[in-house]
């Protein structure tokens, strides 16, 4: 695996996806809660470039007529069809799916963010 350096850490947004190129593999770099993750920007789903989407909260499971959200700023939602992605662990939020998002290992060095191709 090779070292890229993609971006800095003075320009990364709270929970706003960044695009970047990096060996002709679209990728996201999203800052959330003090972690920085980098995405293949393509959704499992349909291939839709899943950064293009937000970063949000969601509903959780709760007792009836009970509406709880959580996970702000920790689900990535996809543009094309909705579907909606745990940041932390790529899975979806969807259940009984398997599908899941590609991470690639990231490394902070000086202010500068790395990702590993």
């Amino acid at each position: 695996m090779a070292s890229h350096l993609v971006t800095t850490l003075e320009v990364l947004e709270e929970a706003k996806p960044s695009v970047h190129t990096v060996e002709g593999r679209s990728i996201g770099i999203i800052k959330s809660k003090g972690e920085i993750y980098a995405v293949r920007n393509v959704c499992p789903h349909k291939r839709a470039p899943v950064c293009q989407g937000q970063l949000r909260g969601t509903m959780l499971p709760s007792a009836p007529n009970t509406f709880v959200f959580g996970m702000e700023n920790e689900v990535l939602r996809c543009p094309w069809h909705g579907w909606e992605f745990n940041l932390t662990t790529g899975e979806t939020i969807c259940d009984g799916l398997s599908k899941k998002l590609t991470f690639f290992p990231v490394t902070i060095k000086d202010g500068a963010v790395y990702v590993e191709i």
